[in-house]
Formats: structure tokens, C-alpha cells, sequence
């Protein structure tokens, strides 16, 4: 047993409680990936009582590179041949509603499906648009490429608010986000990721892996080589105590935030029940072949049984692997979009997707589940010289599914060429309100800022069609 014995209210010479709580969470515990720090005196609450929440959990699968809208939710038969694409469209489960021939698993799914055509950031930077799409808030200014996290464009992102909004004992963290983050081909990372001015205790996890690999592991989810159970529990004894004589020097309560993040971190690796939530070996090879045996098909297997598990907030991110085409990588389609689209890229989404759906249903989870399928923007009307499209924020399709979501819904539409929103304009912010809206958060529900200010939630609409 280790101990601490001084009763002075000095820690160590020179070093800031502060420092010694950073220490102790990156030094003494042994899990650096794990326990994310509270900068202390940054008093945050949230205002506003959850309400009754038709979704126990969100999973949002974000396809970035921006997709299509003429070749996935919204094709334009009717368009001239440099328009409509190579793919035509087919019928669904529900009449009058066509998507593309692409998605055929899709298609025997509308009717509990809600797509949105009429989606808008006026925003055509990957960056700057993602940031709106994952935020809820526009990026200062518009069309910004390769920007980085940080002030003004700070808001926190929707899995951030959901982590601030859901602290507490549980073993699992409230918002998980992977295989990895978003970034663009100079490495740069997209800002609108991460909890911005809420501080790290509202951080959402990144578990960064490869679920299609054969010796596919989750290290958050055990010890370091080097640090056995006995070692563990001599760890603990002296946070333990530190913090007793930390709480008596800063009756704050900032270190008490500090504390639950330690204790769901030793709970974490401590937990049979977390490590299984991550163990995609218990599920039969027929599933694993029925979501996809790729990186992105396992990453949505694997938020299927985080949401089992409690996690609230799964954000799976299309995987970006490291031999992907500088010219055209993910869902970036400036050139060669057909045989992308066909033989790269919607296939293995169909296929996930699906069998998501499919999965959810019956295993009585849709009903309390919400699905959200949206990317930083769509592509640009014509196909150009180099047989791609451009970058499009001006309209572009999102789509949801389940929690009280009325599938068989098309709400919005875009014009002819699918250039521009038609009716039923709908602007991230609107999208975030109706998240949180199906999550049980009002959109007026406030946060703090380091100001303390009182911010709402989402300033945008619950789009009430599809609701």
C-alpha cells in the first residue's frame, strides 16, 4: 500500500495542483490514453431537465469525402447523361420513393428510412464544412480548407456535448468516436471533432483501431505491458488519497470531475464487461459477413455492441486507409466517380448500413436507436473532364433512421440537377437540433461557457416532418 503522509496543503515544490493532477493521470495510473483532464476553475453546467427520450443512444455513420446526392438519395433520372451519372435509380420498399441502383440492400429498408435532399451549409471546404455538419454551427468563415481545432471555430462537437451532458459512473464512456478521426490528405484534422471550449472532461473517446483485422484489439480496454493488478491497485490507493488531500485544499469541486473520469478509467480496464463490448470475436461469422468484412463494416458492428453496452454517442467515420488515392481518397470523387462508386465505395456502405438496420430491428433496438447518415457536403452537379465531381455544399441528402423516426419520409427537395435546395431547406444546425431532440435534450438546453455564459444546445430547428 502506498501512502501519503504530508498533511501540508503544499503538494510538491514548484509543481501546480494542476500539474500534479495531470501527473497523476498520465504518470501514476499508467493510462494516458484514457483519463482526459478538467482545466480547474472552468466551472461548466448544463441547464435544462432531460426529457422523455424516444433514443437511448445515437450512431452516426459519416462518410466523409462527401457522396454523391444523383448517385446515393437522390438521383435525377430525368437529367442530361453529364448530370444523372452513370446509375439510374430503383424502386423501394415504399412507392413513389427511388435511391440509387447502388444501394439495393437499402432500398427493402425505406419505409423505415427519413431521407433529407434539401441539405444546406453553403459551404464547399471539407473542413469548414464538416465542422457545421458536426457542430451545428457555421465555420468563421465559410470555405476553409486544412483549418485546425481551435478559436473561434471552437463550438463543441455533438458527441462532446452528449459526453458533458451524460458524466457519471458508468464504465463506458458516453460518446465514442472511431476507427480514427478526420483528416485531410495533408494530415491536417478537421476542427468541429473534439469539446472545444467545453474542456477535456466533455472530450468524446477516440478509439483509434482496425476492427477488420484478424488481431483486431482495443488497447484503451487493457493494462500497459508493465502495470499488473497489484500495481494497478497501488496506483489507485495513491490517487486516492492525493485527491482526499487536493479536495481539501480546493473546495471547488473542479477536482471532483477530475475523480470520475479516474474512476471510470480504472473501472474501464478493470471491466470483463468493457472488454467484451469490444470483442467482435463473439459474434458469429455470419453477421461479421453480413455488415462487411472491411474496415468500415466492422466499425459499424462494433457500434452496434458499444450502444449494447450503455456508450450513447457512436461516431463511426468512413476508414481512411493509408493506400487510399491522393486524387480522389474516401468519398472525395474528383475523378474516376464511376468505378469508385461502384466498386469501392457504396457496396460495402449498402451492405453496413443494412445490415445495421436490419440488426437493430431484430434485436428490438431500433425503436430506441437512432441512425444518422451524413457527410460535410455532396458533390457538384456535372460530371467534369476528369470524369468526377467537385466539392458541394449548397444541397446534398443526409438520412435517419429509427428512434421515433417516421421512415418512408423524403422531406426536401432539390431542383433538377440536384444543384440547389428546391423546398425543405435544412441547415446543420436543424439536423443537431432534431439529434439531441431524439436524444431527450431540448435544443434550449443551455451550456456554460468559459465566460459563463448561458449557449443553447443547437440554435436550429427539430424538423418536424420526419418526427
Amino acid at each position: 500500500m502506498l501512502s501519503i503522509v504530508d498533511s501540508s496543503v503544499k503538494l510538491c515544490d514548484g509543481f501546480s495542483r494542476r500539474e500534479i493532477l495531470r501527473a497523476g493521470g498520465a504518470g501514476l495510473l499508467g493510462l494516458p490514453a484514457l483519463v482526459g483532464l478538467p482545466a480547474l476553475g472552468n466551472q461548466l453546467s448544463a441547464a435544462g431537465a432531460q426529457s422523455a427520450a424516444p433514443a437511448k443512444s445515437c450512431i452516426v455513420l459519416f462518410l466523409m469525402g462527401g457522396p454523391a446526392q444523383h448517385s446515393t438519395w437522390d438521383p435525377k433520372p430525368e437529367a442530361p447523361p453529364e448530370v444523372r451519372g452513370e446509375f439510374g435509380p430503383i424502386s423501394t420498399s415504399v412507392p413513389g420513393i427511388q435511391i440509387s441502383e447502388l444501394m439495393p440492400r437499402t432500398a427493402t429498408l425505406m419505409d423505415r428510412i427519413a431521407i433529407l435532399r434539401s441539405v444546406v451549409t453553403m459551404d464547399n471546404a471539407h473542413s469548414s464544412s464538416g465542422y457545421a455538419m458536426l457542430t451545428g454551427q457555421p465555420h468563421a468563415p465559410r470555405n476553409r480548407e486544412n483549418v485546425n481545432p481551435g478559436a473561434p471555430n471552437n463550438w463543441p462537437s455533438m458527441a462532446a456535448v452528449v459526453q458533458h451532458l451524460n458524466r457519471g459512473p458508468e464504465f463506458l464512456p458516453a460518446s465514442v468516436r472511431l476507427p480514427h478521426h478526420i483528416f485531410n490528405t495533408d494530415q491536417s484534422i478537421w476542427p468541429g471533432q473534439d469539446a472545444g471550449w467545453l474542456g477535456h472532461t466533455a472530450e468524446p473517446w477516440l478509439f483509434k483501431c482496425r476492427p477488420a483485422d484478424a488481431d483486431f484489439d482495443v488497447p484503451q480496454f487493457r493494462l500497459q505491458a508493465d502495470v499488473d493488478l497489484g500495481r494497478l491497485s497501488n496506483r489507485k490507493s495513491l490517487l486516492e488519497q492525493l485527491e482526499s488531500k487536493l479536495r481539501q485544499a480546493d473546495r471547488s469541486g473542479a477536482t471532483s470531475a477530475y475523480s470520475d473520469r479516474r474512476r471510470q478509467a480504472f473501472d474501464l480496464v478493470g471491466s470483463p464487461k468493457a472488454r467484451t463490448a469490444c470483442d467482435l470475436k463473439r459474434e458469429t461469422d455470419q453477421t461479421r459477413d453480413r455488415y462487411g468484412r472491411g474496415q468500415f463494416g466492422q466499425s459499424v458492428l462494433l457500434a452496434r455492441r458499444l450502444v449494447g453496452a450503455g456508450v450513447k454517442f457512436v461516431q463511426v467515420n468512413w476508414f481512411r486507409s493509408p493506400d487510399e488515392p491522393m486524387q480522389n481518397p474516401c468519398w472525395d470523387s474528383h475523378t474516376d466517380e464511376t468505378n469508385r462508386l461502384k466498386n469501392v465505395l457504396v457496396p460495402p456502405f449498402d451492405r453496413a448500413y443494412s445490415a445495421l438496420i436490419e440488426d437493430l430491428e431484430q434485436r428490438g433496438m431500433l425503436d430506441d436507436t437512432l441512425v444518422v447518415v451524413m457527410a460535410e457536403f455532396g458533390r457538384s452537379p456535372k460530371l467534369d473532364a476528369r470524369a468526377g465531381r467537385g466539392h458541394w455544399g449548397y444541397v446534398f441528402s443526409t438520412a435517419l433512421a429509427g428512434a421515433g423516426i417516421r421512415g418512408g419520409t423524403v422531406y426536401g427537395s432539390s431542383d433538377a440537377h440536384a444543384a440547389y435546395p428546391k423546398s425543405g431547406r435544412v441547415e446543420p444546425q436543424d439536423i443537431s437540433a432534431t439529434i439531441f431532440n431524439r436524444l431527450g435534450y431540448p435544443r434550449e438546453t443551455e451550456l456554460h461557457d468559459p465566460f459563463d455564459r448561458p449557449l443553447p444546445i443547437s440554435r436550429g430547428q427539430v424538423i418536424e416532418a420526419i418526427v
